[in-house]
């Protein structure tokens, strides 16, 4: 091969990997354009609603308002934003881990044993039919309205279903002849679990995660209006609204709402880490 072929060919790879490159970054702007362009117009139509309609009766501040309210409480101030995300942030992930925990252990119980699946598959459907609202005052009592723990607590019951029930999923409905060849090696149960239950499992798993990322920002903000400290945004939503500053209120919601959406894309980015060969990841890629 002479030299000049050589460099030919370098260069053809380089450019067969820049083409590559460039048309996967046209997809995703095709992908993801559509729906800026809607959130953009959403956000102008309400700016120019707010600003030129009669609605001032409605406690609906501009956008830009609501920015200005964000940014000058984002760290001083009575509200302190900043702070308050992230110590709802740390509640919401405390529950979520015990809920997962809980969730993870009781669905191989159940899916394992006949009779653990008959004492606490009705216990957790039990639990997830009480309304998040009614456990609130319950778990304030027990742990205290000023420790985190009790709106851990709060989470861990709401998100502690969704977990079960898509861990038993993923154990349970395996491939038939997967069973089949790895019984006729004469391979054991537990070599069952590990090479074939458990990497079946795992999509379903992040399904459950992914479902209650958002869910445990939802139950630690629905735990803090019935008291907690000052400074977590369930608390600044109402003690805001109460002083008639809407402008945080609605900020401190945009807030929640941007802190769930970041839980969640940190669950999808360790989900593609873990399982890259699963059609649903791959699927996420556009």
């Amino acid at each position: 091969m002479t030299a000049s072929t050589a460099h030919a060919g370098a260069g053809a790879g380089r450019s067969a990997g820049e083409l590559d490159s460039s048309s996967r970054w046209a997809r995703r702007v095709r992908y993801y354009l559509p729906a800026a362009l809607v959130f953009i117009g959403v956000i102008g139509l309400w700016e120019v609603a707010v600003r030129n309609a009669d609605i001032r009766g409605l406690p609906l501040p501009a956008p830009s308002q609501i920015a200005g309210a964000l940014v000058e409480n984002w760290s001083a101030g009575r509200w302190s934003l900043g702070k308050a995300a992230v110590a709802t942030l740390g509640e919401a992930v405390g529950g979520l881990a015990i809920g997962t925990a809980a969730g993870v252990v009781v669905a191989f119980l159940t899916a394992r044993f006949a009779a653990a699946r008959e004492l606490l598959l009705p216990l957790a459907i039990a639990a997830s039919a009480v309304p998040i609202i009614a456990f609130a005052p319950l778990m304030n009592n027990w742990f205290g309205v000023l420790n985190p723990l009790s709106k851990m607590m709060i989470v861990a019951v709401l998100v502690f279903f969704p977990v079960v029930v898509n861990v038993i999923r993923g154990l349970t409905q395996v491939e038939p002849a997967a069973l089949e060849l790895m019984r006729s090696y004469a391979a054991t149960e537990t070599t069952i679990l590990r090479l074939v239950r458990l990497p079946n499992a795992l999509p379903y798993f992040f399904t459950a995660l992914k479902v209650s990322a958002t869910l445990s920002l939802i139950g630690a903000i629905v735990g803090e209006y019935f008291g907690g400290t000052s400074s977590v945004l369930g608390q600044v939503i109402v003690a805001s609204a109460g002083a008639l500053r809407f402008d945080v209120t609605w900020a401190a919601i945009i807030l929640g709402a941007l802190t769930g959406i970041v839980f969640y894309l940190v669950i999808v980015t360790i989900e593609r880490m873990v399982i890259p060969w699963h059609a649903s990841v791959r699927g996420l890629e556009p």
